[in-house]
């Protein structure tokens, strides 16, 4: 039995400001709509003799990662292990190599997939994913590499050993490091290289085995919380929050494929991209004659090599070249194509700082729908809600504020203190300070609101839930 393992955790830094904390690198949207999760499942389904889809995320993005895959073009029959942090993709793949040795049987083959990865051509990946079941079947380590095309120094590379078979499959000699950009030309032109795709196949017991081997501490505690973990509910799987948590920050390269003999490498035909930067996304749009990639309504003026991007507003570039400028609602980047790699360090400074902007977009995404901040300032703030059809807002009260809701679109029910009502298009209801209320869509289109608050503080943490239906707190 095939088991996809999607690993979808990585916050994607070096694309803020279109990935944020809360709103991550996975579900960032192509040009066709897709995000790079929904790419990845269907991926991963259109493998023969898949059935079902284990996807290790964080506890945040369950219900995102749901709807993403409600929209996928094939209906997997998905189980989620849900971490309490992020702990890095060895304590990952060993949660989930237990999750599948229990309830699948200890042979059971795992396919890795990170889900930020863009791949092109589904033969050659199915070409690529039955030549790496062969090998662990043989109770090999399996990676996948890539045939370098430009001296990278993003990417880790692997050292190909002796060959295994004729289709360009060999052992694997070492792991490389992200080189400097004059060892990464002496890699390419040896021959001997590939990159270090971060995707993997193997057997459930012979990781488990590999990792006891490799790192024995890791191995032991993996093992304590996978035993204290609760049993399935539904599709989600809640992995122990303060065992997990103890779990060390390591990589599988570090933990397993760098340290252990049993390691081969599948040389992949297909198109990759890891997506890593402005730089490669940017790649994906095509370049006019003076190489400037945009995406939304730009104006160019003695432009070159510049790629534009904006939600909404227009952007003028006049006079510029080898830029990066994104445009969000709330926030600006601008950076030299040069220098993508370093926008990692601004996220870093908005941490540092508190600002909301690391974390949150101007819409965000909740398991009823969606909320959008208009307007804040001193004492108020008003929002756009929609509210998904037969959806509902946990039955909560606020502390310091007041709200007003109109209708806009669709109907609304609603509790009110000791009351509950519905209202309709064009009209409204007022939500005193300290009354428990809800909203809630009871039709079969989207509930529409705008939502002034008022009052003398209106964060998002002033909020008392007693009910709700997602199980948050």
């Amino acid at each position: 039995m095939l088991i996809p393992v999607i690993l979808s955790g990585g916050a994607g830094s070096r694309l803020w400001p279109v990935s944020r904390e809360a709103y991550p690198k996975p579900f960032i949207r192509l040009a066709d709509g897709a995000s790079l999760l929904r790419r990845t499942l269907e991926r991963a389904m259109r493998v023969k003799g898949v059935s079902t889809v284990l996807t290790v995320t964080n506890r945040e993005y369950y219900f995102l990662t749901k709807d993403e895959y409600a929209s996928a073009a094939v209906k997997p029959d998905p189980v989620f292990l849900l971490e309490p942090c992020a702990r890095n993709t060895a304590p990952a793949i060993a949660m989930a190599a237990f999750f599948a040795a229990h309830h699948h049987g200890a042979d059971t083959e795992l396919l890795i997939l990170p889900a930020d990865h863009l791949i092109e051509g589904d033969e050659a990946f199915a070409s690529a994913v039955e030549a790496a079941r062969h090998l662990a079947g043989q109770g090999l380590l399996v990676t996948f590499g890539i045939s370098p095309t430009r001296p990278e120094t993003g990417f880790g590379y692997i050292e190909c050993g002796p060959a295994i078979d004729n289709h360009g499959s060999c052992r694997v000699a070492r792991f490389v490091e992200k080189p400097t950009s004059e060892i990464a030309g002496s890699y390419i032109s040896s021959g001997r290289f590939l990159w270090n795709s971060g995707m993997f196949c193997f057997r459930a017991e012979r990781f488990l085995d590999a990792l006891r081997v490799c790192d024995p501490a890791l191995y032991e505690k993996a093992e304590a919380c996978w035993k204290a973990t609760a049993s399935p509910v539904g599709d989600r799987v809640d992995l122990d929050a303060g065992r997990f948590s103890a779990l060390p920050d390591i990589s599988i390269d570090y933990a397993v494929m760098e340290k252990h003999q049993n390691v081969a490498v599948v040389k992949a035909g297909f198109k990759w991209n890891d997506i890593g930067s402005w730089k490669a996304l940017s790649e994906l749009t095509a370049a006019d004659e003076h190489g400037n990639r945009t995406l939304g309504e730009t104006v160019l003026m003695n432009a070159r090599n510049c790629f534009i991007q904006s939600d909404s507003r227009v952007v003028a570039a006049v006079g510029v070249e080898n830029l990066v400028i994104v445009d969000t609602p709330d926030a600006l980047l601008v950076a030299n194509k040069d220098h993508v790699q370093d926008v990692k360090q601004v996220v870093q400074h908005l941490k540092l700082t508190n600002h909301s902007t690391h974390l949150l977009h101007r819409t965000a995404h909740r398991p009823w729908g969606t909320y959008t901040v208009l307007e804040e300032g001193p004492g108020h703030k008003i929002k756009r809600i929609v509210v998904k059809p037969k959806a509902s807002l946990s039955l909560q009260m606020h502390r310091h504020r007041s709200e007003h809701w109109v209708v806009l679109a669709g109907t609304a029910r609603v509790v009110n203190d000791t009351r509950e009502f519905t209202i309709e298009a064009n009209e409204s209801t007022f939500i005193s300070a300290g009354h428990k209320h809800r909203l809630e869509n009871p039709g079969a289109e989207d509930l529409v609101i705008i939502e002034v608050q008022t009052g003398s503080y209106v964060g998002e943490d002033d909020i008392v839930r007693f009910e709700d239906v997602y199980g948050r707190k």
